[in-house]
């Protein structure tokens, strides 16, 4: 795989040779003719149980729930929502969904009511699916909006809405029939949205990132082996919550590819590691967090991880560092890192047993266009020139969903702008060096300082705020509030934290903690100088 330079310091990665997926009827289709192609392979794993699940047993269950999908109403097209942890209900939900023609929304589940309501008026789901630890909140929020005609629950219930029916009893029901198989509807692949995923903008609430047909089945196609093992054979490990687009994507395309994939609905020192010494783990898709956990924590040594070959990297930038710690402790031989966003269908970029320079996030997929511009005259830079990296081909969304304004910002004349500033060297490797874009990483998730900013505003004490990342090792970045106080009041830090964690998702509380200031500083413009915040605050580190 070698990338080469077109005619205007464009950087192409190179044809994709494999059509297999691009030429089936729909992404649907394509799922469900690989899991019956499996057979009687052990295709999911659940590591707090350690229910083994088969292809064959997906194939069915996809196909039966499908069928009462159509019985309830839901077409080609339609939208079906899905509030879930890791579990084998969620991936069975979104497939069926996906088989009957439908776009599936997933919803990060520490959504506040607020943001449930943001949320599923941007995607408008005829259904939506949850579990026992979202229903009440989304029974809640749906009984307010009448485009939502029915909750499925795919553990516990909720008396917060009339029309709640219980999967398992569905998938009993004699008078729902179905047939053995299901032939999902031909899909129009470049227009048809598979995926509406949440990401955050820098101005506020999420923003639905609409991902085609196209984009999901070009992207399978455009996976990389990322070793000589063949992917049937590979056991991987996932704690990355499916309803983040990484995690999201990672189901889809290991599901496709046959491997024995376990999880777990979240993070725990213990099961995560007693899971990789069970199964024999010999890949696991990982974000810094982790890996700084995998370098650092002491209980790590008193299990048996010699059977990883494999870590698979992505959602934040990934220190030199915590790498050599890690292949140092465990004898890992392979850690790759890749880049990509929610707007590009997973990584556009990714390491390979050739380009894994120390700090890079690897070089193009096969697909891919790329090209470096000077952020503020858009001129395109050459090798070894810092910019804004904007990206084209096959991944790129179709745009956000009722936002033009956006994605017009995001998108022009086919190029992915992605506010992130970086360089290729002279072998066509990319490093990220910074971002445009304001957006904090918290644990791989994306926290915009602007909605934690109006809400802070909402407080009648605070007079105005600022809201930055607070570098954290472990973290990424922790939230850290910039406050101005109205004249002549009372307020503690604790105060303001305790606010925010009122009315905020966890990846939003004030972790970074609070820092009381005479005024935020400002452009004539208006926009909040975040530059000279994030000096302000190395100088108190320095005074400490």
């Amino acid at each position: 795989m070698t990338s080469k330079l077109l005619p205007g310091n464009i950087v192409y990665g190179g044809p994709v040779t494999e059509r297999e997926a691009q030429d089936c009827r729909s992404l649907g289709q394509y799922i469900l003719d690989k899991y019956k192609s499996f057979g009687d392979q052990t295709v999911l794993v659940d590591a707090v149980n350690g229910v083994e699940y088969t292809a064959s047993f997906m194939y069915k269950s996809i196909v039966r729930l499908a069928y009462i999908l159509q019985k309830l109403g839901v077409k080609q097209n339609d939208v079906v929502g899905l509030s879930s942890e890791n579990s084998v209900n969620f991936a069975l939900a979104m497939f069926a969904g996906l088989a009957v023609g439908a776009t599936v929304a997933p919803l990060n589940v520490t959504y506040s009511d607020r943001e449930v309501d943001h949320a599923i008026n941007l995607s408008k789901p005829k259904i939506i699916f949850a579990s026992k630890i979202t229903i009440d909140r989304v029974a809640k929020v749906a009984s307010k909006n009448k485009f939502v005609k029915g909750i499925i629950a795919l553990s516990g219930t909720s008396k917060n809405f009339k029309n709640i029916y219980d999967l398992k009893e569905l998938m009993e029901n004699e008078k729902f029939k179905s047939q053995p198989d299901f032939t999902s509807p031909a899909a129009n692949k470049d227009e048809d949205v598979s995926l509406i995923v949440c990401s955050s903008g820098t101005t506020g609430l999420p923003k639905g990132v609409q991902l085609t047909q196209m984009n999901l089945l070009a992207t399978l196609d455009s996976q990389i082996q990322p070793t000589l093992i063949p992917m049937e054979e590979i056991t991987l490990l996932t704690v990355i919550p499916w309803f983040h687009a990484f995690g999201c994507l990672t189901l889809i395309t290991t599901a496709c590819r046959g491997a024995r994939l376990v999880y777990l609905p979240k993070f725990e020192e213990n099961l995560f590691l007693s899971a990789i010494e069970k199964y024999r783990v010999m890949m696991a898709f990982m974000v810094p967090p982790l890996m700084v956990f995998l370098a650092k924590h002491p209980i790590v040594d008193k299990y048996d991880l010699s059977s990883l070959m494999v870590l698979l990297c992505g959602a934040a930038p990934l220190s030199r560092e915590t790498e050599d710690q890690i292949k140092e402790r465990i004898g890992v031989p392979f850690i790759r890192q890749g880049y990509g966003l929610s707007e590009s269908t997973l990584s556009v970029l990714v390491q390979n047993d050739e380009f894994c320079k120390p700090g890079s996030v690897g070089v193009l997929k096969v697909g891919i266009y790329a090209k470096v511009i000077d952020p503020d005259t858009g001129k395109l830079l050459g090798a070894n020139e810092r910019g804004e990296l904007c990206f084209k081909g096959d991944g790129i969304m179709k745009g956000y969903i009722g936002d033009t304004k956006s994605t017009q910002t995001a998108i022009k004349d086919g190029w992915l702008h992605t506010g992130d500033i970086g360089y290729y060297d002279d072998d066509f490797e990319f490093f990220i060096v910074d971002r445009i874009k304001e957006l904090i990483k918290y644990k791989g998730f994306q926290v915009p300082p602007a909605e934690i900013e109006a809400l802070l505003l909402t407080n009648d004490k605070i007079k105005d705020a600022a809201v930055i990342g607070k570098p954290d090792e472990e973290a990424g970045e922790l939230p850290l509030a910039f406050v101005v106080k109205q004249a002549n009041v009372q307020l503690t830090e604790n105060e303001v934290i305790q606010f925010v964690n009122d009315n905020a998702s966890p990846a939003k509380r004030l972790r970074g903690g609070v820092i009381f200031v005479d005024e935020i500083p400002k452009n004539p413009s208006g926009k909040i100088l975040r530059r000279i915040l994030r000096e302000m605050l190395k100088k108190q580190k320095s005074k400490l």
